[in-house]
């Protein structure tokens, strides 16, 4: 048996594995295979200076002499953080002086008396895509040129055993709204559906068995009607 017909072989093993895999079907209410317009261009602006907050960002909040609320905290999908004491705080589309301020004022009002907090950016996916949900290996990756979908999942290594290809979304922010669309990565590899572009800020959630709560609940639970307006 020559190289080629070993390569050959290999080749549709692979792809075998990842039928069996990935042999759920499409749904959820977010619309299949939509053009999303392309993304806000980002300011040319420094981090400290007036960023704004985005999901999936990774914030670093200090809280003086408060070692158990202290820690780096993940902004969710929907743009919230979950700190101790005060639950749930929204963040996202805030800049770190106004996050710092609004927990001041949260803590100082239930818990601390005269809180001194500092909130800073640990981890920004505006200059970078980020892959999460059922994939081998989720992050965020910069961009230095034009990316396809299926070139984002495999910068984080593919699909792990327990995706769903059927329904793979993307999130991104236009023209000041967090918009989302699905699309189905057995078509897109068939050759049946476009590889669409992604962006510098969009966050692409593989759904599977194994994912996160939140990323669960919002694949499933966005009205149809919500879709392309802010969420």
């Amino acid at each position: 048996m020559n190289r080629s017909q070993i390569l050959s072989m290999a080749s549709v093993a692979a792809g075998a594995l990842l039928v069996v895999g990935c042999a759920d079907k499409p749904g959820g209410p977010i619309p299949y295979n939509v053009a999303l317009a392309p993304p806000d261009q980002p300011k040319a602006l420094a981090l400290e200076q007036n960023y704004r907050i985005a999901p999936l960002d990774t914030l670093t909040v200090n809280v003086f002499r408060q070692k158990d609320l202290s820690g780096d905290y993940e902004v969710d999908l929907t743009g919230h953080i979950s700190m101790p004491l005060i639950g749930s705080v929204e963040a996202a589309d805030l800049t770190p002086a106004q996050l710092d301020q609004k927990l001041t004022e949260v803590y100082g009002r239930k818990y601390l008396v005269n809180p001194d907090i500092a909130v800073g950016v640990k981890a920004s996916t505006r200059r970078s895509v980020t892959v999460d949900g059922a994939v081998k290996q989720s992050g965020s990756f910069p961009i230095n040129g034009p990316l396809s979908l299926l070139q984002a999942i495999a910068l984080s290594g593919g699909a792990s055993e327990d995706a769903n290809l059927r329904r793979v979304a993307v999130f991104r922010t236009v023209n000041g709204e967090r918009q989302a669309a699905a699309f189905d990565l057995q078509q897109i590899r068939r050759g049946q559906s476009p590889d669409p572009a992604v962006y510098p800020g969009d966050i692409i959630v593989v759904d599977g068995s194994g994912v996160k709560q939140t990323q669960k609940q919002i694949l499933n639970n966005i009205p149809i009607l919500s879709i392309f307006r802010p969420f």
